[in-house]
């Protein structure tokens, strides 16, 4: 798996997120979840990043998210 933020940066990244994007995280979960079947981590991110124009950071931020948010529910 790609190199992630540390949680203090994360969870600053998820909050800028819809200002800078103009949608909510929950939003680009969503997306994420309803997009292609793609399975890396990089796979993910490249396809956000060139689909709707996101930086990169943001991009990994909320493939980051999508994928604590996956494993969490696996857990249950």
């Amino acid at each position: 798996m790609s190199q992630v933020f540390s949680e203090e940066t994360h969870r600053n990244m998820l909050a800028r997120i819809p200002h800078c994007t103009g949608r909510e995280v929950s939003d680009w979960l969503r997306t994420v979840e309803e997009g292609p079947a793609l399975f890396r981590f990089e796979e993910k991110v490249s396809w956000l990043r060139h689909e709707y124009d996101l930086a990169y950071g943001h991009a990994k931020a909320i493939v980051h998210e999508y994928d604590l948010r996956r494993a969490a529910r696996k857990l249950l």
